[in-house]
C-alpha cells in the first residue's frame, strides 16, 4: 500500500468509506472507543470538523473495543457519540487496532508513524493532502492542540 488512498472501511451504517474519495483533502483517523476517559475528545473533533471541513478536513472515527472501552454494538457506540458529544462526522465499524486481525489500515498508518502498537484509544493520525500521514499524536494530545497543524496542512491542498 503506497497511501491513504488504498484503503477503505465501512461506516456503521453500512455504507462504504473509500479513502480515494479524500484524495486533496486533509484526513485525521482516531480510534475512538465511548466509555474511555478520553471520551469528550470526541467534542473537540466535532468542533474541528465544523471548523474546518469547508476547507477540506474530514474527521473520521473509528471505534474499537481493543482496550475493553467501547459500548457492545456498532449502533450504541455511534448513538452516544450522537447524543453526549453531537458528532457528525463519519464514524466507521468497529475494528482492531492490533494483533493478527488488525485492520489493514491501522497496520498501515503504524508502519508510516514508525512507531508500534496503538497503546490506547484516542491515537490521532493526521494525513495530508498528497495521501500521506504527516503526524501519529499520542491519545493524550488533545484534537484543539492539532490544530495549527491541521491549519498548515489545509494550506497545502491545491
Amino acid at each position: 500500500m503506497n497511501n491513504i488512498y488504498d484503503f477503505s472501511e465501512t461506516e456503521i451504517s453500512g455504507k462504504p468509506i473509500n479513502f480515494s474519495d479524500f484524495k486533496n483533502k486533509v484526513v485525521l483517523v482516531v480510534n475512538t472507543a465511548s466509555k474511555c476517559g478520553l471520551a469528550p475528545q470526541l467534542k473537540e473533533l466535532e468542533e474541528l470538523h465544523q471548523k474546518y471541513q469547508a476547507q477540506g478536513l474530514v474527521v473520521i472515527g473509528t471505534p474499537s473495543n481493543q482496550f475493553h472501552q467501547e459500548l457492545k454494538t456498532d449502533a450504541d457506540a455511534n448513538e452516544y457519540c450522537q447524543i453526549h458529544f453531537g458528532v457528525t462526522f463519519p464514524i466507521t465499524q468497529r475494528v482492531v487496532l492490533n494483533g493478527d486481525d488488525e485492520d489493514q489500515l491501522y497496520t498501515y498508518l503504524k508502519a508510516e508513524s514508525g512507531h508500534g502498537r496503538i497503546k490506547w484509544n484516542f491515537t490521532k493520525f493526521l494525513i495530508g493532502p498528497d495521501g500521506n500521514l504527516i503526524h501519529r499524536y499520542a491519545p493524550t494530545t488533545t484534537p484543539l492542540k492539532m490544530e495549527a497543524d491541521i491549519q498548515q496542512a489545509i494550506s497545502e491542498i491545491q
